[in-house]
């Protein structure tokens, strides 16, 4: 049973334990509720204690229980919140650790709590568009006071139980046992007096000036996301309103923020992010392999980046160069970094010698022997990719896991450089490594299944996003990135300009658009896969306009002019004449007349085109699920977190209306790159979604 009660010198002392969070599922909801009331009836209890099992008080509703019947079915949170409140015994949780979301809102319906002093409390509803449903914006700022709970409840952010100390939220904060500390507490309680947060005033020395600074600061940050205001008003009102009169508000914001798209795309988000981690065959049985030491090959940007997230949890790393002025450059990119770090307050000056302690330099191939993992970060070429993994097949100890951090290259053909395929992954981390969330784990098809294991594990050790690609050229966000691509090109070709076309994808919501992320990452990067591509794959047409600017030495930021000019010391995007002439003489050269193109055909044949690409992917079990791609963008390519990822998002607009579109756009220039993919077509023509 997942609630059970035990008896202490008259005081009932019922637990709940639902690993892993605790969370408030139909069981736990109907044992509580029964659970109260039989101490209710039992003459014998003077008080009642309600608990968490385990390290845990509760992380709030069961997300099993996420856009199903069960969540409502009852009782459901509210009533059992009504069950404590309406307790003719004096209640007192026993706040034994994290109380988040619907498990601080059970709390705050207690008379008294007693919570351990590093106990985490929060209401992180926010995080995933909504806000807190039961009682929440009303109960908190009667406990902590209007400021601390705009706070709480705004940022979503948990704070720990020492700070709330002296609140009206919280009895007794302590080290130890909460539980006998509760217990102990309950003894002492007076059953006629019974106080609920509900029946307080919201305490606060100018409350009007305050509501009018915060609203305004919220509305800043807020963005295009509406659950901060809505979380604000619900707040406002427990301030204005009665207790009652409060909740009808919260109740009427929850319900407009359940139903909207920013607040879908969240939980889209949320859940998509845990269920990238959950392969289809590799179960709980499977055991991941130890991995205490990580050894890179490579110093440069990407190998000090991939150094960094290993260093930061705790992993001693031996780094390989082959020359020493590399290996210095490499080691003092690293230490500036934490230095950095340190500057800002990030980290304390002894971290970095901690974490500088643990990185090994090298220049041999040898001191990698012992390593229980190696990641490759050399040069994006077959060739240089073979000579390392031939070295590493042939030093690397039985059992040690081969990682290669390419981008675009086939893996199994680098997992047979090696006598040792099943022990081969790909490993792809974004740049910068040390920062981006994503890591897209690509799977061979011989990677073993306890190597996939391993690195999903290290994925989550490292804090990262890890998401499983299959083998194909680009894997799922390269190779999606590479239509884009190609369609913001095209439409140079019939007359926008890059400042038009970044322009529409950042008022999408895209911080950078394609051709400022050109000039930022190094269009000669792109030139050099398009080569590659006219070999491998002739058939795939590009526009010439990105040739002509790399030929025209344009390679972005880096030499001071790609896309558009820069000036020393300026990162600023500035339009460029010659850029201007070379797209002009192009479209000439073409037979084309340049047209007026407007920002909504611009986004949809940006986005409909990643999409498209998604929809091949999933059919060719590149991806496992709709969701895999939409985090992969989330995390690893600025796409705006409140459209929910590519697929997500043209889910949103109607599979029928995108295929429309898209064969509108069939008929115009380079009609031929609009080939639906069967699946998109397939779902469209049943009404059906990629997401749903």
């Amino acid at each position: 049973m997942p609630v059970h009660t035990n008896f202490e010198d008259g005081v009932a002392v019922v637990t709940f334990d639902h690993p892993p969070v605790n969370g408030f599922g139909l069981a736990v909801r109907r044992g509580l509720v029964d659970a109260i009331n039989a101490s209710i009836e039992d003459t014998t209890v003077k008080a009642i204690v309600i608990s968490g099992g385990g390290a845990m008080f509760s992380g709030g509703a069961d997300i099993t229980e996420f856009n199903t019947p069960r969540a409502e079915q009852a009782p459901n949170l509210h009533d059992v919140i009504a069950a404590i409140e309406a307790s003719s015994k004096p209640v007192v949780m026993a706040i034994n650790g994290t109380a988040l979301g619907g498990g601080l809102e059970v709390a705050m319906a207690a008379h008294y709590r007693v919570a351990a002093r590093d106990a985490l409390l929060g209401l992180p509803e926010v995080k995933i568009g909504i806000l807190p449903g039961a009682g929440g914006t009303q109960r908190l700022p009667r406990a902590v006071g209007l400021e601390a709970a705009v706070n709480m409840i705004v940022s979503g952010e948990p704070v720990p139980a020492a700070q709330l100390a002296g609140t009206r939220l919280l009895d007794q904060v302590i080290d130890g046992d909460v539980v006998a500390a509760a217990v102990d507490f309950a003894g002492t309680l007076d059953k006629d007096k019974l106080p609920l947060l509900r029946q307080l005033e919201v305490e606060h020395a100018n409350a009007e000036a305050f509501l009018d600074f915060a609203r305004n600061g919220v509305a800043a940050v807020a963005g295009a996301f509406p659950a901060p205001m809505k979380c604000l008003d619900a707040i406002e009102a427990s301030f204005r309103k009665p207790f009652d009169e409060g909740m009808a508000v919260e109740r009427a914001g929850f319900i407009s923020l359940v139903s909207s798209t920013e607040s879908k795309a969240l939980r889209h988000a949320f859940f998509g992010e845990r269920a990238a981690s959950k392969i289809a065959d590799v179960g709980k049985d499977v055991q991941p392999r130890a991995i205490k030491t990580v050894g890179i090959v490579g110093a440069g940007t990407m190998g000090g980046g991939i150094a960094m997230n290993f260093l930061n949890a705790g992993i001693p790393v031996t780094i390989v160069e082959t020359r020493q002025d590399a290996l210095e450059r490499g080691l003092a990119t690293i230490r500036g970094n934490y230095e950095n770090s340190a500057r800002k307050g990030k980290l304390k000056p002894g971290q970095v010698e901690q974490r500088m302690g643990l990185l090994t330099p090298s220049l041999s191939f040898d001191d990698l022997k012992e390593a229980d993992l190696v990641i490759e970060a050399v040069f994006e070429e077959l060739g240089v990719k073979e000579s390392v993994f031939r070295q590493l097949d042939a030093i690397a100890r039985p059992g040690a896991i081969l990682a290669s951090n390419t981008s675009t290259l086939d893996l199994d053909r680098i997992a047979a450089f090696t006598r040792r395929a099943e022990d081969v992954v790909g490993m792809h981390f974004f740049s910068p490594a040390n920062v981006m969330k994503l890591l897209e784990v690509v799977r061979g098809a011989k990677t073993a299944k306890d190597v996939l294991a391993t690195v999903l594990a290290i994925a989550r050790t490292i804090r990262k996003t890890a998401v499983v690609s299959g083998v194909c050229d680009g894997f799922i966000g390269n190779r999606m990135i590479e239509q884009y691509g190609r369609q913001a090109g095209f439409l140079l070709d019939e007359g926008a300009t890059p400042q038009q076309v970044d322009k529409a994808m950042e008022n999408f919501g895209f911080a950078m658009g394609p051709f400022r992320m050109g000039d930022l990452a190094g269009n000669d990067i792109g030139w050099a896969i398009r080569k590659r591509r006219h070999v491998e794959k002739p058939e795939m047409i590009y526009s010439k306009s990105a040739d002509l600017i790399c030929e025209a030495g344009r390679f972005g930021q880096k030499v001071g002019k790609g896309w558009y000019d820069y000036r020393p010391g300026d990162r600023t995007a500035y339009a460029s004449d010659e850029v201007a002439a070379i797209l002009e003489a192009n479209t000439r050269d073409l037979g084309l007349a340049r047209r007026r193109i407007s920002d909504e055909e611009i986004v949809q044949r940006l986005i409909f085109a990643l999409a498209n690409e998604g929809a091949r992917i999933l059919e060719e079990g590149i991806a496992a699920k709709a969701s895999d791609i939409d985090i992969v963008y989330l995390t690893g390519y600025g796409f705006p977190l409140w459209r929910g990822g590519p697929m997500f998002h043209v889910d949103q607009v109607g599979l029928y209306n995108v295929l429309a579109a898209m064969r509108r756009f069939a008929r115009g220039y380079q009609g031929a790159s609009w080939e639906p993919a069967p699946l998109l077509v397939e779902l469209a023509g049943q009404g059906k979604s990629f997401t749903g």
